[in-house]
């Protein structure tokens, strides 16, 4: 498929999707209007919209991410609606434990009420500690319980908000960096599957 972008889709869909100066990536951003429009698609049971503009899109791009807040607020919940597969950060701490739970049966219902093909790619372990006894334990506890723990592990480092503050992804600022080639086996297994 051709990945580039043209005009009609931000008229049509009045989504203004942009060029970076990364090869076969153009993004749609979320604006502060999103706050305000979320009233009137709620009051309006909009909640596919998402689901049908994606549907119009995919006819010209290979792969589009969706990545949301860590909220599960009504664009999140549409972002599970219009997706195929989650996947779901986790950071190794009893916060992140009961909001992956939380997330799993919202994810099961979701699935039966408006998305059966749904599916949960993996969970992610991110900020990962590896001296640290208790992320192993309750990453160990996880994968017990049978839950898709991906096994490559992200660590914790400023690398990435270095990358952040620069606008830059990790593999152009620093394509040797541990973070960096972690992220490449995580695509490359994600890849894979």
């Amino acid at each position: 498929k051709q990945t580039l972008s043209s005009g009609p889709f931000s008229k049509k869909n009045q989504v203004d999707i942009y060029e970076t100066p990364f090869d076969n990536l153009h993004v749609v951003t979320a604006t502060a209007e999103l706050a305000d429009l979320q009233p009137k698609l709620e009051a309006k049971h909009k909640i596919n919209k998402l689901r049908k503009l994606l549907d119009e899109l995919a006819e010209d791009y290979d792969r589009i991410y969706l990545d949301t807040p860590p909220a599960l607020n009504f664009y999140a919940v549409s972002a599970l609606i219009a997706a195929d597969r989650v996947l779901i950060p986790f950071d190794c701490d009893s916060f992140s434990r009961q909001a992956l739970y939380g997330l799993l049966a919202e994810i099961e219902e979701l699935r039966d009420d408006h998305n059966e093909d749904l599916q949960v790619e993996g969970i992610v372990v991110n900020q990962f500690q590896a001296r640290a006894s208790l992320p192993q334990q309750m990453l160990d506890e996880l994968i017990a319980e049978g839950l898709p723990v991906l096994p490559v592990y992200l660590a914790s480092s400023v690398r990435m908000r270095e990358s952040h503050q620069a606008s830059l992804p990790l593999i152009h600022l620093d394509p040797r960096h541990k973070l960096t080639q972690q992220f490449v086996d995580l695509h490359n297994l994600l890849e894979s599957a």
